[in-house]
C-alpha cells in the first residue's frame, strides 16, 4: 500500500496485522498507550487480555518492533504503559517492558517523561497511597531524531519573559572591579573586560537574560574541577563567562489533569495536553503521527489541530467511530491548544 491510504484515516483492525503491511521508514512518530493489562474491558478482544504479565509484555513488544520498523531514523517512538496490582503486588509493568526493549539493537531511550496527574482517581485501599503517575517511553532510532526542546512547554518561558526584571546600567560593574584586583596578565585582564563589556551587551540587547563570570584565584573553581569545558577556560583565559538565557528548564515530568469527553465510552483517556507536548517536543509541522491503539481518538484530534498528518489504528468498531466524530469536528488547525 503507498502512503495515501493511511494518511489521514482512522483504520479498523489489528495493530500487529496492519503494522506489518506498513512501509519501512514511514512516519515521524508514534505515540500512543496500548490497553493496560488486566486493567480495563476493551470490549474483551486485543491485547491487555492475557492471563500472565509474561505474555503481555510479548505480545507488546511484537507490536512495538514494529513501531520501530515503520519509524523513520529521525523520527521517535513514544508508549505509555500503566502498571497493576496483583495480590497487593506491584508488578512493574512498564519497567519490565523498558528493559525488554533495551534488546532491540541501536535503539534508544531518550527519555522516561512522567505524567503527574494533578487529580488522580481515589483508591479505596488504606493501606496503599493513591498512585498519581505514569510513564511515557521517549525511544529513538538514531542520534539524529528530532526534538524541539523550546516548544515543549513553551508557556513557562512566556511567563517567564514576562516576568523578567529590566536590568541597571551598573550590570558588570563588580566584575570589572574584581578583574582589576586580580592576579590575571594584563593581557588577561584585557581581554577579560572586552568579553564582559560584549556580554553585557547581549544583556542589554534582551538576547540574555543575565550571566555570571568566575575569574581565576577568586572564585571557586566550577563544581567536581573535572577536565573540559569552564575549568579549561579558567586555567588558559584566566576566566569564564556563563551565559544564562533565561528559558525554563526543561524536566522530564509533566503536570496535567485526568480528562473526561463528553459522550466518550472509552475507559481510558490520556489528556490532549500532554499528547500536544510531545507532538511539539518530537515532530515539525506536516509531520506524520501514527497511534496503532487509537482509542477515543485523543492523539489523530491533536495532531490535526496542530497541522500534523495522522494515522489512526484501532481495533474496536465503538472506538473507531466515535474517534471519527471528534476528528471531523475540528474546522480550524490551532497552534497551542492549552496554556
Amino acid at each position: 500500500m503507498n502512503l495515501k491510504t493511511y494518511i489521514n484515516k482512522v483504520i479498523q483492525g489489528d495493530s500487529l496485522s496492519i503494522l506489518k503491511e506498513m512501509p519501512d521508514n514511514m512516519v515521524d512518530l508514534v505515540v500512543t498507550s496500548p490497553p493496560y493489562f488486566q486493567q480495563r474491558d476493551y470490549g474483551n478482544i486485543g491485547i491487555g487480555n492475557e492471563k500472565t504479565v509474561e505474555e503481555y509484555i510479548e505480545n507488546l513488544m511484537l507490536i512495538f518492533k514494529e513501531c520501530v520498523r515503520v519509524t523513520k531514523p529521525t523520527g521517535s517512538v513514544v508508549f505509555n504503559i500503566g502498571d497493576k496490582y496483583i495480590n497487593g503486588n506491584l508488578l512493574l509493568v512498564p519497567y519490565r517492558f523498558a528493559i525488554e526493549t533495551q534488546k532491540i539493537k541501536n535503539l534508544r531511550l531518550v527519555n522516561e517523561l512522567t505524567w503527574v496527574k494533578v487529580n488522580p482517581t481515589p483508591k479505596q485501599d488504606t493501606r496503599k497511597l493513591i498512585s498519581s503517575k505514569e510513564p511515557f517511553f521517549i525511544f529513538a532510532k538514531s542520534n539524529d531524531y528530532y526534538f524541539d526542546k523550546n516548544a515543549f512547554l513553551e508557556y513557562k518561558d512566556m511567563f517567564l519573559n514576562g516576568n523578567r526584571k529590566k536590568n541597571g546600567n551598573d550590570i558588570g560593574k563588580k566584575y570589572f572591579e574584581l578583574i582589576e584586583n586580580s592576579n590575571l596578565s594584563e593581557d588577561e585582564k584585557k581581554q577579560a573586560k572586552k568579553e564582559l563589556i560584549e556580554v553585557i551587551l547581549e544583556v542589554k540587547s534582551g538576547k540574555l537574560e543575565s550571566f555570571r563570570m568566575k575569574i581565576r584565584d577568586i572564585h571557586a573553581l566550577p563544581y567536581g574541577g573535572q577536565a573540559g569545558g569552564r575549568l579549561t577556560q579558567i586555567q588558559n583565559k584566566g576566566f569564564t563567562i556563563i551565559k544564562i538565557y533565561g528559558n525554563s528548564i526543561r524536566k522530564d515530568i509533566i503536570e496535567s489533569t485526568v480528562e473526561t469527553i463528553k459522550g466518550n465510552q472509552h475507559p481510558a483517556v490520556y489528556p490532549e495536553f500532554v499528547v500536544q507536548e510531545l507532538i511539539k517536543l518530537l515532530t515539525p509541522q506536516n509531520a506524520i503521527v501514527l497511534d496503532p491503539f487509537l482509542g477515543s481518538g485523543t492523539t489523530a484530534v491533536v495532531a490535526k489541530k496542530l497541522q500534523r498528518k495522522y494515522i489512526g489504528i484501532e481495533i474496536y468498531d465503538k472506538y473507531v467511530d466515535f474517534a471519527k466524530e471528534r476528528i471531523n469536528e475540528i474546522s480550524q488547525p490551532q497552534m497551542q491548544l492549552f496554556l
